[in-house]
């Protein structure tokens, strides 16, 4: 064990050393008998010297850095008070009361102004002061205007959560009417810094302007109902009256009297319901039912008469608030005129029923006259085809007898002249009966090389007569129609051609259009003015020509009547000094070699020809819809109307019905069109046959058509054209298949 003990202070343990090395040397000089241990001891005194010397430098520097560490420490400390006396300063000049707790949730500082406006708080704040029992303290605070329905643990768990949060800012109500704002924030080591500002003037100055505002509101609401021509009733959520217009005055006879102010619905309902009767089964307990309600109240709609003379119609509807407005509309002339009106309207369908008899029996008495006219034509045709039959067989026993060249010319005009009669007798009689609509039509596959290759061996000596060079390219193609009607249409188109071409050439060809074949006649004629194109086509119209005799004009009408009874699509273009170009469109024939189910006699009337059809029609134009399903169903099919695209795509998911055809306007409004409707319907119910029904004429539609395989009829669109597109598509399923829908013919040169 050491005799110097460790514990003692540096100043003790130093004295007891010298003390030691003192008592050591008394020994040495007393025992000098004992020389070598004296000498012993004197060097272990000596050592024990040294040692309590260097300990001494040791304790002067431990004592230096004490007296060093204590002047820091009181430098600092001097800091520490001045910085907190420069806080406590500053905290002290902010206008907002502020306090800090720590991250422990202990208040550590906060100035005068921290709950001043709380009266009863400043005296309980002290450093050390937990964050929830602050909160306690303020939500007990006599001070403090808690809401109605709240208690103050209430008050104090939703201060608590608010809390939680990094950063809020919230309004706390104090007693009478004073506001204080408090903002809340995270300090960067989990403290939390609170201030506490005084916004009763602001608060107070905002609801003054607000209620400025809501003054000026209900003003400008009061003078806005007591310009309408509907009287309006506003009831609050408690069901009382709280404004009307001046209007609802009138239409009811209420008194704008103070005692009308918050009156119930129920007792003004009674007030006046010796006034009023309900129409219809809308009664006066089901409007009592519906006022009620206390929420989720649907909008009504009802007419009531008051007195013997007023109709009003009536319309309520819940507020926001959970309240509710009735409307009262005085509908009397309305209802008076629509009386007037309908009484009107059955004298004019009586008017009509009537007319309409006399038309009816004006038109029997023209169809009468007109097929009287048809069999008188028929009739005339064919008793005058005997004598000129005969008359042709006596000019030729002649001619046989003759030799004189003058007379055998001679006889050889009158030939030509009952030759020419004969051709407008045949001619009358077809226009006869494509009119009367007596003539029927074989059609089926006809390979066109079966046509044109007769048709040139038989007019190429009439135009070479000429000096024109008739040219006829022959084509593998067939079409589907009658191949009797057909080569008449080409022949007569040939003809005309050959008649009116003075010089030049004429040239007949084929071209594939889509799924059709279109026959074109070209010459090299006169051309055919703009004002004329449509006088050629109307029988016993010619233009001028060399010779006046040739013919009564009935080539191009047989050929305009019987193309549109066949459905054949007949087109022209024409310059004056170029020329013309006369052109047919016809159906390509598919593998089946007839079409239709065999041979099908077709006759120029339609009858039910679409018996079993169903089409979907989409077009917007309401007049033009309504005509158009008119027409289709009187020849026995099902027309399905829509009138937009979203129409159409509901109706068919309605019925769950997917129809045999479509009719699709281009343009179906509101930036939709029957080719994206096309689009469409066939991804939602497969390929369906259709045509785009459109005025467009643009290259860009019919090529958009094409593409589709999708048959363009265009505006203005006729009964011919439709219904012979939609028989086209009933027969074709008799083939198994449906043909292609090539796009409309055009008329511009190639």
């Amino acid at each position: 064990m050491s005799i110097i003990n460790q514990n003692d202070p540096i100043e003790r343990q130093n004295e007891k050393l010298v003390q030691i090395a003192q008592s050591l040397m008394r020994r040495v000089e007393q025992k000098s008998d004992q020389s070598g241990l004296a000498y012993q001891q004197f060097e272990r005194a000596a050592l024990l010297e040294t040692q309590v010397r260097q300990r001494t430098k040791e304790l002067e520097r431990t004592l230096d850095l004490l007296q060093e560490s204590n002047a820091q420490l009181e430098r600092a400390n001097v800091e520490t008070e001045r910085a907190r006396a420069n806080i406590t300063e500053a905290i002290e000049t902010i206008d907002e009361g502020f306090a800090l707790f720590d991250h422990d949730e202990r208040l550590v500082l906060f100035n005068s102004r921290f709950c001043r406006d709380i009266a009863d708080i400043p005296e309980n704040l002290f450093e050390g002061l937990h964050f929830n029992d602050y909160v306690g303290l303020i939500s007990r605070s006599k001070h403090l205007a808690i809401p109605e329905g709240q208690t103050p643990e209430d008050w104090a768990s939703k201060r608590l959560a608010r809390h939680s949060r990094d950063h809020v800012v919230f309004n706390v109500r104090l007693m009478w009417n004073r506001w204080l704002q408090i903002s809340e924030h995270r300090t960067a080591r989990g403290g939390t810094v609170i201030l506490q500002t005084d916004v009763t003037d602001m608060m107070r100055s905002e609801r003054k302007e607000r209620d400025k505002m809501l003054d000026r509101q209900a003003k400008i609401l009061q003078a806005t109902l007591d310009h309408l021509n509907q009287g309006v009733c506003i009831f609050d959520h408690n069901n009382r009256l709280v404004g009307w217009n001046k209007t609802m005055n009138r239409i009811l006879a209420i008194p704008p009297t103070p005692g009308i102010q918050d009156l119930p619905f129920s007792e003004l309902l009674k007030k006046l319901e010796n006034e009023l009767t309900f129409h219809g089964d809308f009664d006066h307990s089901r409007l009592i039912n519906w006022a009620n309600k206390r929420s989720r109240r649907g909008r009504i709609a009802f007419e009531i008469t008051r007195g013997d003379d007023q109709t009003l119609s009536v319309f309520g509807q819940e507020m926001p608030d959970r309240g509710f407005v009735i409307s009262f509309t005085d509908v009397t002339a309305e209802r008076e005129a629509a009386r007037v009106l309908s009484e009107m309207n059955e004298t004019l369908e009586r008017g009509v029923i009537a007319r309409t008899e006399e038309l009816g029996e004006a038109l029997a008495e023209a169809e009468r006259a007109n097929a009287s006219k048809s069999r008188f034509v028929a009739a005339a045709s064919h008793d005058l085809l005997q004598p000129l039959s005969a008359a042709k067989l006596f000019m030729s026993s002649l001619s046989d007898q003759l030799q004189d060249p003058g007379a055998l010319a001679v006889l050889g005009k009158a030939e030509n002249a009952l030759l020419g009669v004969e051709n407008i007798i045949e001619a009358l009689l077809d226009i006869s009966k494509l009119d009367a609509g007596k003539a029927t039509f074989d059609v089926r596959a006809v390979p066109l090389s079966a046509i044109l290759s007769p048709l040139r061996d038989e007019l190429t000596p009439v135009a070479q007569n000429k000096g024109l060079d008739l040219t006829i390219v022959d084509s593998s193609l067939s079409v589907v129609s009658d191949p009797g009607y057909l080569r008449r249409i080409i022949q007569n188109l040939i003809a005309n051609a050959v008649k009116y071409t003075l010089t030049g050439r004429v040239i007949v060809g084929v071209r594939r259009n889509g799924g059709s074949a279109r026959i074109e006649v070209w010459d090299t004629g006169p051309g055919i003015a703009e004002g004329d194109r449509a006088t050629i086509f109307q029988e016993f119209e010619r233009l001028d020509q060399p010779n006046k005799n040739d013919g009564l004009g009935l080539g191009l009408a047989i050929v305009e009547r019987a193309a549109k009874a066949l459905n054949h699509d007949l087109s022209l273009w024409s310059r004056v000094g170029r020329g013309s170009c006369f052109s047919i469109n016809i159906p390509i024939a598919e593998t089946c070699q007839t079409y239709g189910r065999g041979v099908r006699k077709v006759a120029a009337d339609w009858g039910n020809a679409l018996d079993g059809m169903i089409v979907l029609l989409a077009e917007n134009d309401i007049a033009f819809a309504n005509a158009m399903t008119l027409m289709i169903e009187s020849h026995g099919a099902e027309v399905l109307l829509a009138h937009n695209a979203q129409d159409a795509i509901d109706l068919l998911n309605e019925i769950q019905l997917v129809p045999d055809v479509l009719l699709l306007d281009y343009q179906l409004g509101s930036g939709a069109s029957g080719l994206d409707l096309y689009r469409d319907l066939c991804a939602r119910h497969g390929i369906v046959p259709a045509a785009i029904i459109s005025a467009d004429r643009s290259k860009e539609l019919q090529q958009a058509c094409a593409d589709l395989s999708l048959r363009l009829l265009a505006k203005p669109v006729d009964k011919e054209k439709i219904l012979g597109f939609l028989s086209g598509i009933q027969q074709s399923e008799g083939c198994g298949a449906v043909p292609s829908a090539g796009s409309s013919v055009s008329s511009k040169r190639h």
